[in-house]
C-alpha cells in the first residue's frame, strides 16, 4: 500500500518531522509505513546531517527536536532502522542527538562516554573482525537502550520489544560464535586455571565468563550443546578450584555461576558431586567447599549465605537425585555424606562451648587469624551463620529421615541447638526452636523418646515463661509447638509435659493450650485406670 509522504528534509522542517514520529507511535501499520519509507529515502544519514549542522552553529531549538525525532524513531522498534542507526558510520551522531534532552539543563557526554571512557575489553582476543563488530555493535545497542529507557514500566518496555529482540538475537549469535571458536573457551579455561595469570585479570575473565554463562543457561534450545562443551573443559573441578580462591570476588562470581547451573540443570552438578564422594577419600570436595563458605562467611548478611544454602540444599535433596540415580546409589551417597561432610557443617554446633567454635572450624581450614578476628568485632555475624546452619539441619531432618535421626541421637544435637533458645538474637532463638518443631513434626516415637529422656522440653517452657508478659515471635512459635502436640493428640508428649513442667506453668494459666493439654492428660489417665480396673 502507500508509503507515507517524509517531509523534506531541512532544518525549518523539523518540527513537522518531529510530530509525524510523534503521531505514528500507537498505529502498527502507520509504524510500519513510516519505517519502510525512512529505509528506502535513506532519511536517517539526511538527519544526522542536520544533526552536525545545528550542533556547529548552536541551533538549540533544532537540536532539541533532533532528540525528540531521533528518540521516535527508536520508539518506532524497527530492525531495518536499527541495523541504520547502529552502524559505524550513524551511531556517534545519533547518541549525539540523544545529548540534547529538552529536559536537561546541560547536555549529555554520551559521545564522550563511548568513545573516551568506555573501551571494548578482550580479556581474551577475538579473532573474527565481523564477530568483533557485532560484540561492538551489540555493546552499543544496549547502551542507547539505558539511556532512553533508563528503569521502563512493564508498560513503556512493550515499545521496545523488537530492540529487546535485537539485542537478545544478537547476544545469541555472539555466544554462538565463541562457542564454536575452538580456540577460544580452552584459551579461558586456561588463564582461569593458570596460577600466573594476575588477579586482575582472573576477576575480568570470572565477571566475562559468568556473562557467558548467565545468558548462554537461559537459551533451553543451546543449553545441552553449551553444557557438554563446558563438560569436555572441565568445568565442574574448574569452578571448584575458583570457589577455593582468596580472592572474594573471583569466589563470589564462581558461586553465582554454580547458582545458575544448579538452577537450570542440577542433575549435572549432582552427578559430579556423587561421583566426586565416591572416587575421592579427601576433603577438598565441592561439597566441602560450599559449607566451607557457609560457615566462614565474613558478611553471612549480605544474602550470600542465602545463595550457598540453596545450592547446598540442591545438591543434597533425594528427590532431585532421582534423576541421576538409583535410590541405593543415593542411599550410598547419604551414607558418605553422613560419614564425611555433616561433621564440618555442625561443627560450630558441637564445638567445645568453652571454646569459640569459630576459631575451630577457621584452623580446619587454616583462615583462622583473619576470620577470628572478623567474628570478634561483631557477635551478630556468629548469630546469622549459626542461624544458616539451622536452617540446612532443619532440611536435613525432613529430607534425610533416616540418616539424621541416627545424627542427631549420636550426637544429642538437639541439646546443643536448644542452648540458643537463651541468645539474645531472637531470630536464632526461633531458629533453634523451629528445628525442634520439625524434629517433632515427623511424628517418630523414637525422637520422642529421646526428647523426654533428655528433658528437652525445658528451655522450651523456659521460653514461654520469660516471655509470659510479652507479645513477640518467640512466644507465639513456642505455643504452637505446644498446640500441634494437642491437637495430634500425642500423648506420650502430653504426659510429659504435664508430669514435668505442671507446676512452672501455673503462672501461665490464662494460656488456654496449656489447660487442654492437662484436661487430656487427666482424660487418658483415667481411661487407663478404667482398663486396668
Amino acid at each position: 500500500s502507500h508509503l507515507i509522504e517524509l517531509p523534506s528534509c531541512e532544518i525549518h522542517r523539523l518540527g513537522e518531522i518531529a510530530d509525524l514520529v510523534t503521531s505514528v507511535r500507537l498505529s502498527r501499520i502507520r509504524k510500519e509505513k513510516l519505517a519502510l519509507a525512512m529505509k528506502n529515502e535513506g532519511y536517517i544519514p539526511k538527519l544526522l546531517q542536520l544533526f552536525q549542522v545545528c550542533e556547529s552553529v548552536k541551533n538549540t531549538e533544532g537540536l532539541h527536536l533532533l532528540f525528540d525525532i531521533v528518540r521516535g524513531i527508536l520508539y518506532l522498534d524497527k530492525t531495518i532502522l536499527f541495523e541504520v542507526m547502529f552502524s559505524d558510520e550513524c551511531i556517534l551522531d545519533v547518541v549525539g542527538c540523544l545529548e540534547y534532552d529538552p529536559c536537561l539543563a546541560q547536555p549529555g557526554w554520551h559521545r564522550e562516554f563511548l568513545t573516551k571512557t568506555t573501551k571494548l575489553q578482550e580479556v581474551i582476543p577475538v579473532r573474527d573482525p565481523e564477530l568483533r563488530q557485532k560484540i561492538r555493535q551489540i555493546s552499543r545497542a544496549q547502551y542507547i537502550h539505558t539511556i532512553i529507557m533508563p528503569n521502563p514500566s512493564d508498560f513503556e518496555a512493550g515499545f521496545l520489544s523488537t530492540l529487546n529482540s535485537f539485542i537478545s538475537s544478537s547476544k545469541e549469535e555472539i555466544l554462538q560464535a565463541l562457542q564454536k571458536d575452538e580456540e577460544f573457551l580452552p584459551e579461558v579455561f586456561a588463564q582461569l586455571t593458570n596460577e600466573a595469570t594476575a588477579g586482575e585479570q582472573q576477576w575480568e575473565l570470572m565477571k566475562f565468563f559468568k556473562e557467558f554463562c548467565a545468558f548462554s543457561f537461559t537459551l533451553p534450545e543451546k543449553r545441552d550443546e553449551f553444557l557438554q562443551t563446558l563438560a569436555k573443559l572441565g568445568f565442574l573441578p574448574t569452578l571448584e578450584m575458583l570457589m577455593g580462591m582468596d580472592d572474594l570476588q573471583v569466589r563470589s562470581a564462581a558461586t553465582d555461576i554454580l547458582s545458575y547451573l544448579v538452577e537450570f540443570s542440577p542433575a549435572t552438578v549432582q552427578q559430579f558431586v556423587m561421583q566426586e564422594a565416591q572416587q575421592s577419600e579427601n576433603d577438598t570436595q565441592l561439597i566441602t567447599e560450599v559449607i566451607e563458605q557457609i560457615i566462614c562467611s565474613p558478611n553471612p548478611e549480605f544474602g550470600g549465605d542465602n545463595q550457598l544454602t540453596e545450592i547446598l540444599c540442591a545438591l543434597i535433596d533425594p528427590e532431585k537425585m532421582l534423576a541421576v540415580a538409583s535410590n541405593l546409589e543415593i542411599f550410598e551417597f547419604l551414607d558418605i555424606f553422613y560419614g564425611r561432610y555433616i561433621h564440618v557443617l555442625t561443627a560450630p554446633l558441637l564445638a567445645d562451648p568453652s571454646e569459640e567454635w569459630y576459631e575451630i572450624v577457621l584452623f580446619f581450614f587454616f583462615f583462622v587469624q583473619l576470620m577470628a578476628l572478623l567474628f570478634l568485632v561483631d557477635n551478630y555475624q556468629t548469630a546469622e551463620i549459626l542461624a544458616s546452619v539451622l536452617e540446612l539441619l532443619s532440611f536435613c531432618v525432613e529430607r534425610h529421615k533416616y540418616h539424621m535421626k541416627i545424627f542427631i541421637i549420636k550426637k544429642d544435637l538437639l541439646r546443643r541447638t536448644l542452648v540458643l533458645m537463651k541468645s539474645k538474637h531472637k531470630f536464632l532463638a526461633l531458629c533453634a526452636l523451629r528445628f525442634m518443631r520439625r524434629i517433632i513434626g515427623l511424628k517418630d516415637e523414637l525422637y520422642y523418646h529421646y526428647i523426654t529422656l533428655g528433658n528437652l522440653f525445658e528451655p522450651v517452657v523456659n521460653a514461654v515463661l520469660d516471655n509470659r508478659n510479652k507479645c513477640n515471635l518467640l512466644k507465639s512459635a513456642s505455643m504452637e509447638l505446644f498446640e500441634f502436640i494437642q491437637k495430634e493428640d500425642i500423648q506420650f508428649l502430653i504426659a510429659h509435659i504435664v508430669e514435668n513442667f505442671s507446676d512452672a506453668l501455673e503462672s501461665v494459666k490464662y494460656i488456654h493450650t496449656f489447660q487442654v493439654l492437662k484436661t487430656k492428660y487427666e482424660q487418658e489417665k483415667y481411661q487407663q485406670n478404667e482398663k486396668l480396673n
